[in-house]
């Protein structure tokens, strides 16, 4: 199953992508993909509805604005530097464990909204990553028992400002957590959809030239291993997001390095999650 939202920003219904890539309405099933959703049955409830009213369900125009497919989560954990090449581009030493930040809820759109380029920015920069989606309650899980813990994965560009994150006291949170650097969606894919999401190719354009081109089984720290360290640290609730970090080819690692600038378009995707699209515009 492949839930999205759609409508403009702050009236945003449910839907489902069905398996040809139409889009049907389904906010008449009365539920939103939130906490409550995820954590108590939800996809059963939704599947047992669409058997009797799915053909009554208006179809949604393509053309018609997506939301972030999921209400906004209590909390966005993510994990740096979890490629082995982008740690090795960004001249860290290759973590012994999870390196975490949290990254602002109110930096969440929808996967084709414009990215703002913060005021006073300098150097924003770009990062395809894969996102988990929590499906239940975690914490203290075990590696063998995260996937009981998981509904679906969800494609994330996480933005980031370098100068705010790195020469400002080192503090990650600021460089992560302005508004518009969490692009979500275009769906969640449910864990069923997705075979093996430790072996995912995944790839991000700039103004048309590929620029991060790689796959998940160069994690660090695969999606298990994620699920069950933070779930030591904290509790992890239904709809919560777990960013899994960025592959080699972010605009710090080129020499010189190259930020964005307004003008510019962003593409990425990953396999089986579809892809999304950015334009780049000044703060006004």
């Amino acid at each position: 199953m492949k839930l999205i939202r759609f409508g403009t920003d702050g009236n945003e219904k449910p839907g489902i992508q069905l398996p040809d890539g139409s889009w049907i309405d389904i906010s008449a099933f009365g539920e939103d993909y939130n906490e409550g959703f995820f954590g108590d049955g939800g996809f059963d409830r939704l599947e047992a509805w669409l058997r009797i009213h799915q053909e009554n369900c208006p179809i949604v125009n393509k053309e018609t604005r997506l939301g972030s497919p999921l209400v906004r989560p209590s909390k966005i954990v993510c994990v740096g530097l979890n490629y082995a090449q982008h740690a090795a581009e960004s001249g860290m030493a290759v973590p012994k464990e999870p390196v975490l930040f949290f990254k602002a809820t109110s930096a969440i759109v929808g996967p084709n909204d414009d990215l703002v380029i913060p005021k006073g920015s300098v150097k924003t920069d770009w990062e395809v990553e894969l996102s988990i989606v929590i499906g239940k309650k975690a914490s203290y899980v075990s590696e063998t028992n995260a996937y009981d813990h998981i509904a679906g994965y969800v494609l994330h560009n996480d933005y980031s400002e370098r100068a705010f994150q790195l020469e400002k006291e080192g503090q990650w949170c600021k460089g992560k957590g302005c508004d518009t650097f969490a692009p979500l969606g275009p769906f969640i894919a449910t864990k069923e959809e997705v075979k093996n999401p430790n072996n995912l190719n995944l790839w991000l354009k700039l103004n048309g030239e590929i620029v991060q081109n790689s796959n998940t089984s160069d994690f660090i720290f695969n999606v298990q291993e994620v699920v069950s360290y933070i779930s030591q640290y904290m509790t992890l609730l239904p709809g919560d997001i777990i960013s899994t970090g960025t592959p080699f080819g972010v605009g710090l690692g080129f020499s010189p390095p190259k930020y964005l600038k307004p003008g510019d378009v962003v593409e990425l995707g990953i396999e089986g999650l579809g892809s999304s699209k950015q334009k780049v515009k000044a703060y006004q």
